[in-house]
Parts: C-alpha cells; sequence; structure tokens
C-alpha cells in the first residue's frame, strides 16, 4: 500500500483508484488532467492491471465499458472537452447499469477554452450529460485527500447503484498537492459515503455461460413498452439514490445571518472567508455539498429556515446557484431570499476579499 506524504491531486486521485482495486484504465491526453494516464502508464503493469491510451476520448470511455460488463473495476479520466466526448458512452453504461468511474478534471470553456481550473461543467455533469433520461451520481471534492476519499467512494457507489459515478475535479485540485494518508479501502468504505453498506454479487456480469444460463445486456429495446418501462425500472433506481446519497459539510449555519455555498476548489476559498467573517463578529456560515447529484436539498432548504441572505461563489457563470435556488424555494419565496453570486468563469478564481466585501454588502 502507498504511504503517505505530500502528492499531487491527479496522482493522489490515480493511486486512490488502484487502492479501490481499479485494474483497467483507459484514458486520452488532454490537460490539465495528462499526470493521471502518466502515472496509470507506470502504475497499472506494477499491480497486474492494464493501462491503454486509446485512440480517442469516444473509444476510451466504450473500453470502459467493455471491462465494466465483465464485472471488472475500470476508470477513464479526461478534461471538459475530451469528457464531453465521453457522453455517448456513458449514456451507454448508464442504460446498461453498469458501473464505472469517469474524472473530470475540469478546465476553462466553452469551446477549447484554457487549460485554468475551472467549473463550467457543473450542469453537464449534474443532469447527466448525454441523451436519455439518465442520472449519475457526482461526487465534488475539495481538497487532495478528500479526492483520494471520493475516488474509493465513487467505485463502491458504482458497484452498489450499478451506475457510472462522475468525480467532479478541476485544474487547480488536480495541480495542487498536499498531505494525503491513503486510507484502507474497507475502513473507508465503513466511515465514509458506503457507511458500512455491502456490495452486492455482480451476477449480472458477461464472465462466460459455462454452467449458468447465458445473460444479456443492452440499451437497444425496441419491443413495444419495453423501452419505457426500463426508463422507469431507471427512475426508480435514482429516486433511490436521491433518497440515500446526498452528502454536505456545512459549517456555523445554525445562528448564521449570512451562508456562503461553494463546492470543490470554490470552497476552498469560502471557508476562508467564512472565517474571516467569523473573526470580524459577523455571524457567517458555509454550505458545501459534497455530492452535487443527487443535490443535498433538504439539507439547504432546512438552513433556509432560518437565514434569508446566501451568496454562492462558483468558476462558472451562475450554474450552481440555479440548484441553490431550487433547495431555497423549498422554505422561502425567493422574493424573500437576498441571493448574491460571485460567478468567474474561464478560469478565473474568487479571492477571500471578493467574498467578504460582497457578503458585508448584502447585510447592509
Amino acid at each position: 500500500m502507498t504511504g503517505p506524504g505530500f502528492w499531487k491531486g491527479n496522482e493522489a486521485m490515480a493511486e486512490a483508484a488502484i487502492l479501490a482495486g481499479c485494474r483497467y484504465y483507459f484514458g486520452y491526453p488532454i490537460t490539465p488532467q495528462n499526470e493521471v494516464p502518466a502515472y496509470m502508464s507506470r502504475r497499472m503493469p506494477e499491480v497486474g492491471g492494464v493501462f491503454l491510451q486509446a485512440e480517442s476520448e469516444l473509444a476510451a470511455v466504450n473500453m470502459v465499458f467493455g471491462a465494466a460488463v465483465a464485472g471488472a473495476r475500470a476508470m477513464t479520466s479526461s478534461s471538459s472537452p475530451g469528457i464531453s466526448l465521453k457522453q455517448e458512452g456513458i449514456s451507454y453504461m448508464a442504460a446498461c447499469e453498469l458501473p464505472g468511474v469517469i474524472v473530470n478534471v475540469m478546465r476553462g470553456g466553452p469551446g477549447l477554452g484554457n487549460i485554468a481550473g475551472s467549473q463550467g461543467d457543473y450542469w453537464q455533469a449534474t443532469r447527466g450529460g448525454g441523451h436519455g433520461d439518465y442520472r449519475t451520481p457526482v461526487l465534488a471534492p475539495h481538497t487532495v485527500p478528500e479526492l483520494v476519499e471520493l475516488t474509493l467512494d465513487a467505485f463502491d457507489l458504482a458497484d452498489l447503484y450499478r451506475t457510472p459515478v462522475l468525480v467532479l475535479s478541476d485544474g487547480l485540485l488536480g495541480q495542487m498537492m498536499e498531505n494525503v494518508s491513503f486510507p484502507d479501502p474497507g475502513e473507508r468504505r465503513r466511515a465514509g459515503l458506503l457507511r458500512g453498506r455491502e456490495l452486492p454479487p455482480k451476477d449480472w456480469a458477461l464472465t462466460g455461460a459455462q454452467g449458468r444460463p447465458p445473460r444479456l445486456i443492452r440499451s437497444l429495446l425496441m419491443g413495444p413498452g419495453e423501452l419505457e418501462k426500463h426508463n422507469f425500472h431507471l427512475a426508480g433506481k435514482y429516486a433511490a439514490i436521491e433518497k440515500e446519497e446526498p452528502h454536505a459539510e456545512i459549517l456555523e449555519c445554525g445562528d448564521a445571518r449570512i451562508v456562503l455555498a461553494a463546492y470543490g476548489s470554490c470552497a476552498r476559498v469560502a471557508k476562508g472567508a467564512q472565517r474571516r467573517l467569523r473573526a470580524q463578529g459577523i455571524r457567517a456560515g458555509l454550505f458545501r455539498p459534497v455530492t452535487l447529484w443527487p443535490f443535498p436539498q433538504r439539507d439547504l432548504a432546512d438552513i433556509a429556515r432560518t437565514v434569508d441572505r446566501f451568496l454562492v461563489v462558483e468558476m462558472s457563470l451562475g450554474q450552481f446557484i440555479e440548484d441553490v435556488k431550487l433547495a431555497v424555494a423549498e422554505e422561502k419565496s425567493l422574493k424573500q431570499v437576498k441571493l448574491g453570486l460571485i460567478a468567474k468563469p474561464g478560469g478565473a478564481v474568487p479571492t477571500e476579499e471578493e467574498i467578504v466585501a460582497q457578503a458585508l454588502e448584502m447585510l447592509r
């Protein structure tokens, strides 16, 4: 097992995938996630796994499909434009109920954009991203140690629900270095998002029909009503995920006059701003979703019972704020709420000073 040390985010995440039992990695180069395939190209042969640089992003995600359909733990990673190319394969995996992990180290967009960290893929990640009625769990780490932990959780959640799971990192988190202690996967399963739940056997996997009836996994459903029935089945699974899997970090919101809402790298800055406000005697809280889908809507709605000022901080042009509005509106009319936004699209990063200044302005 890899010991503790000072790790770059992309490489720590890749090592966490190996610890989780991933033995098949299929990727294609794109900045700022190139350390992931570079690391996997060295480590996978050392652990008896397979690294393959595919001819394209489309090929890479469909190789994950192939490994997953045989019951293996498999992963691919990319950055924003590359993830867009993978959406067809992710939709196929969701339709076939295949587990797999897809890591998006987000960069600035739209288009080719730039290689700076960004959060412009929020809608794509949380609304399915590809064609058809499907959703994927989306995990949003804000530190390198949490990136490690949530990568372990991602493989477990994928197997628990037979679904692709998206880990939403970004260029900042992928490139920064922090102290990391890699948890034992079994201990993480007991203490992390799985909360000690057992994983089901993969009695659906296509492993060769020797001594058992043949199995069939497909997403082309042409019979009358067949696809409708399957979509309702998937909807039932997504409803169970929405009930069981929302997770958030909530800091000092009980007495708050204003709550900062942020996720991922932005939450690091927002935490500093929240501490500054508290040091000035301003009762500020922080709401950080760990799962972007399912969104921890009930947690935020509960906060809105006693708070009427929310400042949303995101490295995109107002995507995350839409889910904040939906959650707050469960308890209050938006006319009763003062809702602020610090939006930094295209790779810019908000500062603590900006957040503090806008929070103070909202409290006047």
